[in-house]
């Protein structure tokens, strides 16, 4: 009788097995749910097609500005690596040309966009003044001294950096680098700079700017505190921001109607190698005025714009007006989906009505680092108010709505620009928008915190989901009146709660297809590039599994590491290093660097790592003395090179302690972790 009953029970097992196997391809099956990209939906097309009564198309001045000046293109843009890997093409994008009006499944006003940004080449802005746009993410610009080239913002990638100037060289022939100037601290503004200049040519930082003009080496101006603010946003956060990163710019998604379009600084992230040299001068205050190679510049600093650490620069001569990215021929981000500081509205609209004060009456042009100038001082100053306006506007209606009582969400959902200021091209949200930019005020001035206690520490996501599950009961009923929904049009809301299914249960397809569904129209409906990868991006990850597992990023060379100070490297070792592993430790640590005698000392105090600068401590455990060169092997993870490369006195078995310990992400490799699922 037991055998009978043990023979049954296993059978009602393996049947049950059975059902719950075939229970989700049901649900596939029965929703008419796959994996394959979609075409855009009728409730898509009709949002889509509303847009061209909200804007003039008829107006190209954009487009017309975009394309002024063309001095040299090659007939197809397509840019690979050592090994042959394409880090950079506009070829990818032909099939702009190849429509007369906007395809359904893309916004309209991102398209115009995507065609402005699809002008590549080398291009005159003024006499003297030149630029190469659209290879890579941001413009690489040059000013013609007496001499030489002073060039502006060598783009992210060094590959892409040298093509440029193969194509400034092909028409102009070649011509010595008589100093770089970089706008602010974000990679695709820098990375590309051994592309131009190599270490040996850099001009010594110790001395003055003008003396290092007269050294014959290369003098590289920066904003002040640009180094701290390079390390800080490119390299404590930068895993989770390069991760993320993916998403905002589309890197593993297919340049096509149904993929990736344009970003409205550009076309999006180049993926070859990104390198770093420490700058020789920071400008410190608005009104510095240095001639370089004949060229008479004026300094006008905008920390806290849209990088910490950010200026502008006005060439009176020629009256024509740098404007870094503080315009850029869109509406920008007070808050970057990949992760940054919140930049601050109001301080942004004050930095732009400045420079209408200080340079309005006189200037002609303004010119930039990402997108295309504009010319003109009606059109200059028209341009500089409205970008202003908007920017103060996200800052000032968002803390009236925060004083009326609402949250950050309610106040996204509410907050729309006026007519006036959001029918211009040149302020559209083809990279920030309105709604996060909103959010950026919110998080800013009241935290991420709504008042209400439930949030005060909400449980993890993926608990949160299985009990919302639980509640729900049947999980195939909440498919299906989901599926109602997304037949509805719905599409935000089906996003949600399909998310919160695949939060409980990863495996449930058919969470994940309808969730990737509903994820694409959004996408597909976006005005934002970036929005629209971000979507897209989840969709593909929903269907096809984390792209970044086998993707491709950009690379580093690693000189940004070899360029931190020690206090910079010993707050990386921190963030490294496994705490929990070492919190009943308590030790120190002496620090000294040879060529200066610079002395720091370190505290493991309990799982956190306490420097001291300027002094050693005399019961420390270890003293361990190196050259500079050598403190980035603190992050290598390699006792035998640290050994053979720095005198260790005392107890080194604590040192080899925290060696072993930095393991809590490989600091050389992209991160992989997932987004849109668990």
């Amino acid at each position: 009788m037991k055998k009978t009953l043990s023979i049954v029970l296993a059978v009602v097992f393996l049947l049950s097995f059975s059902a719950c196997g075939n229970k989700d391809t049901d649900m596939v099956a029965e929703l008419g749910l796959n994996a394959e990209t979609k075409e855009a939906t009728e409730y898509t097309v009709e949002v889509n097609s509303a847009v061209y009564s909200s804007l003039d198309f008829n107006d190209k001045t954009e487009y017309e500005f975009a394309t002024k000046g063309l001095i040299d293109a090659p007939e197809e843009l397509e840019l690979k690596d050592a090994e042959g890997n394409v880090i950079w093409s506009q070829k990818a994008y032909s099939f702009v040309d190849n429509y007369e009006k906007c395809p359904d499944t893309v916004n309209p006003s991102l398209w115009e966009n995507t065609k402005n940004n699809h002008a590549y080449g080398l291009f005159e802005v003024c006499e003297n003044i030149y630029q190469v746009r659209g290879y890579d993410m941001a413009n690489l610009t040059l000013i013609k001294g007496d001499t030489g080239w002073i060039i502006f913002d060598p783009l992210m990638s060094v590959e892409c950096t040298q093509a440029a100037m193969q194509l400034v060289e092909k028409n102009f022939g070649k011509l010595p680098v008589k100093a770089v100037v970089i706008s602010h601290p974000h990679v695709d503004h820098y990375g590309g700079i051994k592309g131009v200049i190599t270490d040996e040519q850099v001009a010594d930082g110790t001395l003055s700017l003008d003396e290092q003009l007269a050294s014959g080496f290369i003098p590289i101006i920066v904003p002040e505190h640009f180094t701290e603010h390079a390390v800080s946003e490119n390299l404590y956060a930068g895993k989770g921001m390069g991760r993320r990163a993916s998403y905002q710019y589309g890197v593993f998604l297919e340049q096509s109607e149904t993929g990736k379009m344009a970003m409205g600084i550009g076309m999006g992230q180049s993926t070859g190698m990104v390198s770093f040299i420490k700058p020789t001068y920071e400008i410190k205050k608005t009104g510095e005025t240095y001639v370089v190679d004949g060229v008479e510049m004026e300094f006008q600093m905008t920390p806290g714009t849209e990088a910490p650490a950010e200026m502008n620069i006005w060439f009176p001569e020629m009256k024509v007006l740098w404007v870094a990215e503080n315009c850029t021929a869109t509406l920008h981000n007070l808050y970057t989906l990949r992760g940054a500081q919140i930049r601050d509205g109001n301080a942004w609209a004050k930095y732009i009505t400045e420079a209408i004060a200080l340079y309005g009456n006189d200037v002609q042009i303004t010119f930039q680092s990402h997108n295309w100038p504009h010319w003109g001082n009606d059109i200059v100053n028209d341009y500089l108010a409205d970008t202003a306006a908007v920017y103060k506007f996200i800052n000032d209606q968002t803390l009236t709505y925060i004083n009326q009582g609402y949250t950050s969400d309610e106040i996204s959902n509410m907050i729309k620009l006026p007519d006036e200021l959001a029918k211009n091209w040149y302020t559209r949200q083809y990279y920030g928008t309105v709604e996060h930019n909103s959010k950026a005020v919110y998080q800013k001035y009241m935290g991420w915190y709504d008042a209400n206690p439930v949030n005060l520490n909400p449980l993890e996501p993926s608990e949160s989901a299985k009990k919302w599950v639980e509640y729900l009961g049947d999980t195939n009923e909440v498919l299906r009146k989901a599926k109602a929904d997304f037949d509805k049009g719905e599409y935000q809301w089906v996003a949600e709660v399909t998310n919160v299914l695949v939060y409980a249960d990863p495996e449930n397809k058919a969470a994940r297809l309808l969730c990737a569904d509903a994820l694409e129209q959004l996408g597909y409906q976006a005005e934002s590039g970036t929005w629209r990868n971000a979507y897209l991006s989840a969709a593909l990850e929903l269907r096809s599994g984390n792209a970044a597992q086998k993707g491709t990023n950009a690379k580093s060379d690693g000189s940004v590491l070899k360029n931190m100070t020690a206090a910079m490297i010993f707050d990386y070792v921190a963030i490294l290093l496994d705490k929990d592993a070492i919190s009943n430790e308590n030790f120190k640590i002496n620090i000294v660097i040879a060529e200066t005698q610079e002395k720091i000392l370190l505290h493991f105090n309990n799982g956190a790592l306490l420097q001291y600068a300027n002094i050693n401590s005399d019961d420390a455990d270890l003293t361990v003395t190196c050259p500079y060169k050598a403190l980035a092997l603190f992050v290598q993870n390699d006792m035998d090179k640290i050994n053979s490369a720095m005198k260790l006195e005392g107890d080194a078995s604590k040192l080899e302690l925290i060696v072993d310990n930095l393991n809590q992400f490989d600091p050389s490799g992209n991160a992989k972790f997932n987004i849109v699922e668990p």
